[in-house]
This record gives C-alpha cells, structure tokens and sequence, in this order.
C-alpha cells in the first residue's frame, strides 16, 4: 500500500467523478499538481488493493491491519497541512481566536465579506494525531481483537468527518440540503460500529475469512459512495495549483 499506488487510486476516483475538471493536455489525467487527489478513493482502493496483495503473500492479514491504522490516520495528518497552503476545504465564519485568515480570492462568493473561517482541516489533523495514539495505546494493550483496530479508524475518522462536513462551506454535491460527503461518513461510521462490534464477538474465531470479508464488503461500498461523493464543483485554478496539495476532499 504504498504512496505511489495510493495516489494514483486517488486520481482514479476524481478522473471517475469530475473528468470536466481535468486540463485539457494530453498530459492532463497525470497532473495531480493541479488538484484531483480524493482522500476517500485513494484510503478506501488502497486499503482493498492492500488486502489483495497480503493475502497472495500469506502474511497475517488482520494483524497487517491493525498496525497500519495508526499509520493511516499520520500520514493523512500530514496530507492537510497541504490544505493550509492552499487556503482551501476550511469552515464557516467565525471570530474564534483561532480562526484563519483567507484571502479574498479562495473565499467562496457567499463568503467574500467574511475575513477569517473555521481551519477544519487543522481540526482533523489534530483528531487524527490524538486518534493515532489512542489507538497505538489500545493496541498495547492487547484486549482488542484483530482487525478490530482498523475497524476503529475506519469509524473514528469518519466520525471526524461527519463534524467536519457539517463546518465546510467549499463547493460539493448536495443531497436534500446536506454534503454528500456528510452521508458517506456516517454510513462508514456506522459501518465501521458494526464491524467493531462482528469482530469482538467473534468468540476466538480467526478474524479471516468471515469478519474481513464483512468489513472488505463494507469498504468496498464506502468506495462506491466515495464516488459519487468525491466529484465537486469547479474550483479556482489557482486554488489547487500549490505542490502540497496532497489531501483532498
């Protein structure tokens, strides 16, 4: 599950859902500089792809999993620092001591009288961090079942998301006044529940095949969802021109 795999699984889904947004270059489906990176595709196809290759390798799936979870939750930290850079994917208004001063030019046309927004995306990289180590800690100590920790992340981060959809003001597709993405998260994070819950009943069972078929069933629908989800409305081209700009959506 390395970088370059998860890129280009990222780049598939917003070719997926907002081919009118790529650059009209032969080169154009290839310049992820120009934005086009989707944090749900390139998670949720890695993780599957990931899956795939550790079973034809006979490693210990599960306990796989597990370790990378943290790491997942890091490593996205990380890619939202690229949002700040950007000025992009932050919140309402707000005169909170923390809030972010966006230039005029990448405030949304709704927006355009209001100075300083919630940074969401600082709020998720703190979540993710705090999240990473609870659970490192959890996973110390020994009580949770295989892949029960992934199964966490997969419902941790989307209970951050569910916060976060509800704070963006960037364009996105609606559905009954809500983010789409906002549906998404809380079908992965009940999903994610769920899935907690099948593994640590398992009773001493070997979390492989039954439970991580369940939870490949649910994340391969989360990745459908994604799809939809992920394509937004055009955006500024000079808002996603910056080389950070690794975590979208």
């Amino acid at each position: 599950m390395g970088l370059p795999r998860r890129v280009g699984r990222g780049a598939l889904v917003f070719l997926a859902t907002s081919w009118d947004q790529v650059p009209k270059h032969w080169w154009g489906p290839f310049a992820v500089w120009h934005g086009g990176l989707g944090i749900w595709g390139g998670v949720a196809a890695g993780t599957l792809a990931g899956l795939w290759v550790l079973r034809r390798r006979g490693a210990d799936i599960a306990g796989f999993m597990d370790a990378a979870a943290p790491a997942l939750l890091v490593a996205q930290a990380i890619g939202r620092v690229g949002n700040y850079f950007n000025q992009e994917l932050f919140g309402g208004p707000t005169t909170l001591l923390w809030g972010l001063e966006i230039n005029p030019a990448h405030r949304p046309a709704a927006y355009a009288h209001y100075a300083t927004f919630h940074p969401t995306f600082l709020y998720e990289l703190i979540w993710n961090l705090l999240f990473a180590y609870a659970l490192v800690w959890l996973g110390r100590r020994g009580r949770v079942k295989s892949p029960g920790l992934f199964a966490l992340y997969v419902a941790g981060y989307s209970l951050a998301r569910i916060g976060e959809e509800l704070l963006r003001v960037d364009p996105a597709h609606h559905v009954f006044g809500l983010r789409l993405n906002l549906y998404v998260a809380t079908l992965l994070f009940l999903a994610g529940i769920a899935w907690f819950i099948c593994i640590q009943r398992g009773h001493g069972r070997p979390a492989f095949p039954r439970d991580l078929r369940r939870g490949g069933a649910l994340l391969a629908a989360g990745s459908a969802l994604a799809l939809c989800g992920c394509g937004q409305a055009a955006e500024p081209a000079h808002a996603a021109t910056h080389p950070a700009a690794i975590a979208r959506r």
